[in-house]
C-alpha cells in the first residue's frame, strides 16, 4: 500500500461516526460566522445572462429517451439556461428573520462548497475565456481572456470545491460531503444538458494540476488563506453542432497560462475559528494525476416509463430535500418503487450515459411501506457480475431471493433481492444517526461501495466513489419529485454499525451515503419565495 492510499484509508476510518462518538466537528456553531455561500471575484468584467426562469416544452418523461430531444443552438440564452438548471437558484426560504437560498443542485447542509466555471472557446457566444458562474446574480465573471487559436471546441464546465464551506459545520467529515456534492452537481449538469438536447462528456483523464491551471484556482494570491478551491473535474458540453471539433487540451492549457487574468476572490467572511488539517492531508493524498480512462458502455435495457406529465424544467426547479416525513404515509405504489430502481440502474440513460466506469455502488434497501413488498431488507446489485461478491461479503443468514413481480407494467429484470423480512424502521433510524427521516419514509437505503480493490493503487478513486453516490442521489431526488413525493440524502450514519448489520467485516465494501424517500410534511411556518425575484426588482429599479 502506498503512502497516499494509507492517508486516505486513515482519513476514512477517522471520520466514521460511531454509536459511542461522532467524527470530530466544531464544538459550537456561530451562524453569523457561516461562510458566504456565494463566491464572487472583484475586479472582473461581468457577462450578463438572459433572465432566468425560461420554460421548455420537454417533459420529464421525455428524458427517458434523450436522443430524441432536438438539440438547441449554442447561444447565450441556452447557455444561461444550462447554468441555471444545473447550478442556479431554485427558491428562497424565509423563517422568521432568517432567509436563505435553495439551489437546483443539492448540497449537504445547504452549504454549497461546489463552484462552477465555464470555459468558452466560441467567440460567437461571447469572448473566449474562463468565466466563473455566480448563481445568486445569474451572471458570469470573466476571470481570464485566453489567447491563441482554440476556437471550435464549444464550452466546457469545470467544477471545484471550497472544502472550508462544508467543514465550518461538519468538521473532519466534510471532505466526504464535498465529494457527494460533486456527484450531485454532475447529475444536475447532465439533466440540464439533456433538456437542451445536449450531452456531457467527463474529461476524466485530466490531472488535478491541469484543471487548477485552466481554471486559475492555482493562483494562490487571488484567494484568501483557508478559502482556496480544490480542482475536481472538467466536463465538455456536446451541443451536437455539425462543426464541433476535437478538443486540444495542450492548446487550451497554453491559452489559459498565457492569458490575461482578472479579479481576486472576495473573502467568504468566516473567522476560521476551527482548523481541520486532516482535510488538507486527504485532499493532497487523493490528488489525481493524468490517467488513461475507459469508456464503459452498458447495454441499455427497457425502462419503466415515467408517468410524469410535468416539464423537466419544472421538476428540476421544484426539487427539495425533505426535512420531515409522514410516518403514516400510505404504501408507495410498487410501479413507482420499481421506476426509481430502474432509474438508478447504470443501464438507464440519464445521467449514467456520461459515467465512464463500471458501477461500484450497490444499494441495500430498508423497505418500510411499499405496496406488494414485505417490510424488510433488500439488495439491488447495480452490476450483475457483483452479485456473488456481495453475497460472500454479507451475512450468511441473508436469503438472497430474487423478487419476482407478476405485473405487465413492471420490467421484472431489475435485480432486486430479498434478504430478510421484518420491521426495520427503528434500526434504519438508529443507523442514520437517530434521524426519523430514515424510518418515517416509504424506504431508505445505504449505498455500499466496492471500496479497497482499486483504492490500493489509485487513492483518487476515493473521490469518485462518493461522486457515484451523489449521482445516484440526484436521480432519486428528481424521480421522487416526478411521482409527487420527496427524498433527502443522509450523510450522517454510523458507518461500522451499518457494516455490522450487513455482515461486512473489511474494507472490500464500505457504506458511503444514505438516502430516504417518502411523503413530505411541509412546515407551514416557512415561506417560499421565487428564486430570482431580487433580479427582477433590480431590473425594475434600473429601468
Amino acid at each position: 500500500m502506498n503512502k497516499e492510499t494509507e492517508t486516505v484509508l486513515n482519513y476514512h476510518e477517522r471520520t466514521k461516526h460511531r454509536l459511542a462518538r461522532y467524527a470530530k466537528g466544531p464544538e459550537s456553531l456561530d451562524w453569523d460566522d457561516q461562510p458566504d455561500p456565494f463566491r464572487r471575484f472583484s475586479g472582473c468584467d461581468i457577462v450578463a445572462l438572459p433572465t432566468p426562469g425560461a420554460e421548455l416544452d420537454v417533459l420529464f418523461a421525455d428524458l427517458d429517451k434523450p436522443e430524441l430531444i432536438p438539440a438547441k443552438p449554442l447561444n447565450r440564452v441556452n447557455t444561461g439556461l444550462l447554468l441555471e438548471l444545473a447550478f442556479g437558484l431554485s427558491a428562497w426560504k424565509e423563517f422568521g428573520p432568517s432567509r436563505w437560498a435553495l439551489r437546483c443542485n443539492p448540497s449537504s447542509g445547504n452549504l454549497h462548497p461546489t463552484e462552477a466555471y465555464l470555459i468558452n472557446t466560441d467567440n460567437d457566444l461571447f469572448d473566449a475565456g474562463v468565466y466563473h458562474y455566480v448563481s445568486h446574480d445569474h451572471h458570469l465573471e470573466k476571470r481570464c481572456a485566453v489567447t491563441g487559436e482554440i476556437t471550435g471546441t464549444g464550452i466546457l464546465i469545470g467544477l471545484t470545491s471550497v472544502h472550508w464551506r462544508e467543514a465550518w459545520k461538519y468538521g473532519e467529515r466534510a471532505y466526504r460531503y464535498c465529494q457527494h456534492d460533486i456527484g450531485h452537481a454532475l447529475g444536475a449538469l447532465r439533466y440540464a444538458a439533456a433538456i437542451l438536447g445536449w450531452s456531457v462528456e467527463l474529461l476524466a483523464e485530466w490531472p488535478d494540476d491541469d484543471i487548477a491551471a485552466l481554471l486559475g484556482i492555482n493562483r494562490t494570491d487571488d484567494f484568501h488563506k483557508h478559502e482556496y478551491e480544490s480542482p475536481d473535474i472538467i466536463c465538455r458540453i456536446n451541443t451536437h453542432a455539425d462543426n464541433s471539433s476535437s478538443l486540444n487540451p495542450a492548446a487550451l492549457l497554453e491559452s489559459s497560462r498565457t492569458g490575461a487574468w482578472f479579479g481576486k476572490a472576495d473573502s467568504l467572511r468566516a473567522y476560521h475559528l476551527y482548523k481541520w488539517p486532516i482535510i488538507d492531508e486527504v485532499s493532497k493524498a487523493a490528488a489525481k494525476p493524468y490517467t488513461e480512462e475507459p469508456h464503459w458502455q452498458p447495454i441499455l435495457e427497457p425502462a419503466i416509463k415515467s408517468s410524469c406529465r410535468q416539464t423537466a424544467t419544472g421538476i428540476i426547479r421544484q426539487r427539495r430535500s425533505a426535512q420531515h416525513f409522514d410516518g403514516k404515509m400510505p404504501p408507495l405504489p410498487l410501479t413507482d418503487f420499481y421506476r426509481m430502481l430502474a432509474a438508478v440502474s447504470p443501464t438507464s440513460q440519464l445521467p449514467f450515459d456520461m459515467w465512464r466506469w463500471a458501477p461500484k455502488i450497490h444499494l441495500f434497501i430498508f423497505v418500510h411501506r411499499v405496496e406488494g413488498l414485505d417490510p424488510g431488507l433488500y439488495a439491488l446489485p447495480r452490476h450483475h457480475d457483483d452479485l456473488e461478491k456481495l453475497q460472500a461479503a454479507t451475512l450468511a443468514d441473508f436469503e438472497w431471493q430474487k423478487v419476482e413481480i407478476l405485473d405487465d407494467n413492471i420490467f421484472t429484470a431489475i435485480p432486486l433481492y430479498h434478504l430478510y423480512s421484518g420491521n426495520f424502521r427503528q434500526l434504519a433510524k438508529t443507523l442514520s444517526c437517530h434521524q426519523p427521516i430514515a424510518s418515517d419514509s416509504g424506504f431508505s437505503l445505504a449505498m455500499v461501495a466496492e471500496f479497497s480493490e482499486e483504492l490500493d493503487a489509485k487513492p483518487w478513486i476515493y473521490r469518485r466513489l462518493f461522486w457515484e453516490c451523489g449521482l445516484i442521489g440526484q436521480v432519486l431526488y428528481l424521480e421522487a419529485e416526478a411521482i409527487g413525493i420527496r427524498s433527502t440524502g443522509i450523510g450522517c450514519y454510523f458507518d461500522n454499525s451499518v457494516h455490522e448489520i450487513l455482515g461486512i467485516k473489511d474494507h472490500k465494501f464500505q457504506s458511503l451515503y444514505h438516502f430516504t424517500v417518502g411523503k413530505p410534511l411541509e412546515d407551514k411556518r416557512m415561506q417560499t419565495l421565487p428564486a430570482y425575484a431580487h433580479l427582477l426588482r433590480e431590473d425594475a429599479i434600473n429601468s
